[in-house]
């Protein structure tokens, strides 16, 4: 009797809701970092480069797709730059052996200069044979992708979707350091196991647990006195569960950590909203960006921004804003630090 051939990734479709990325992206080792905007831009690449993917064409995208809700280009292309340099490490099997694939997550591309204009780009060859030859994957759902408010958040998300269908599976036993380089986590930051678990781990795993159609945990492994592995679990949730994800998907993210932290909202309606902080007034100044990157080099710097306004809602407008958002900046970053 003839063996079955296996499913192949690019035989899976992406649809309205979800989207595809193979497995070898998911537990790879970012030599380079990327942020969380870099990640969802990939996936997002990845996805419009599906039809075609393993082939050595040209895919064509809008940057306006890529921007989301953000006004500028800038982000984009600084992502573009990040993935270009990025290089990832890629396990793979070569000749009925295990081996590390080190690979370029972007090729050569064109961003046209138009403010609605389009991204031409290049999936590596490399990187496209990993594609071609892979049969796990992961399937995204955008609505979760985009929700998701860290780069650990959403690298566990999509660890949990490339597992979560096993049919005899439901752990995996993971050393620190692997869990390091799969988060992307930067190198001499998070070192000890209570700092990676209370900036990393835990609040990656509340998000998943709240947003997502899977239950996560993940427990320390001792060697001696020192954690040297996590156990990582996972369980599909009940009804219930699943609808309570779905209702928290629907609300506003501004509030969300409290409720996921089980807390109550202070609602204001006395105070109205600043008007620096409405549409129109909303901008902050392009020095200040650009006074940001150079201060806090890493950071999701519109991440920053959403994280500032939410905080911001419903208290007194601020006299300046371009400096509340720096000084907002310089604590969030010694809050979370990369």
């Amino acid at each position: 009797m003839a063996a079955t051939k296996p499913y192949r990734t690019v035989e899976a479709r992406p649809n309205a809701e979800s989207l595809i990325k193979p497995g070898e992206l998911v537990d790879l080792v970012e030599v380079t970092p990327l942020t969380l905007a870099d990640r969802r831009i990939y996936n997002q690449l990845l996805e419009n480069a599906w039809d075609a993917i393993d082939r050595p064409v040209t895919h064509v995208i809008s940057k306006s797709d890529l921007r989301g809700s953000h006004n500028s280009n800038d982000r984009v292309g600084e992502s573009v730059e990040r993935l270009m340099s990025c290089i990832v490490k890629v396990k793979v099997l070569r000749d009925g052996e295990e081996a590390i694939e080190r690979v370029q997550l972007l090729g050569g591309n064109i961003e046209t200069t138009r403010r609605d204009g389009l991204l031409e780009y290049e999936i590596p060859q490399r990187l496209r044979r990993i594609i071609k030859d892979s049969t796990v994957f992961a399937r995204l759902q955008r609505e979760v992708m985009f929700a998701l408010s860290s780069k650990y958040a959403l690298t566990l998300y999509e660890m949990i979707q490339k597992r979560g269908n096993l049919k005899y599976r439901s752990s995996e036993r993971f050393s620190l350091d692997d869990l390091r380089g799969v988060l992307g986590v930067p190198k001499g930051k998070l070192t000890s196991w209570s700092n990676l678990k209370l900036r990393a781990i835990d609040p990656a795993m509340a998000e998943v647990n709240a947003l997502s159609d899977f239950v996560v945990s993940i427990e320390p492994i001792k060697t001696g006195r020192r954690v040297t592995h996590i156990e990582l679990r996972w369980w599909r949730k009940d009804s219930g569960g699943t609808a309570a994800a779905e209702r928290e998907l629907s609300f506003s993210k501004v509030g969300r950590k409290a409720r996921i932290e089980g807390q109550s909202e202070t609602v204001t309606p006395s105070k109205p909203r600043p008007a620096w902080l409405d549409a129109k007034g909303a901008a902050l100044k392009t020095e200040t960006y650009e006074t940001a990157r150079l201060r806090h080099p890493g950071y999701d710097i519109y991440h920053v921004e959403g994280e500032w306004r939410s905080w911001s809602a419903g208290k007194e407008p601020a006299r300046d804003p371009d400096r509340a958002f720096l000084a907002f900046f310089r604590s969030f970053a010694e809050k979370n630090p990369l």
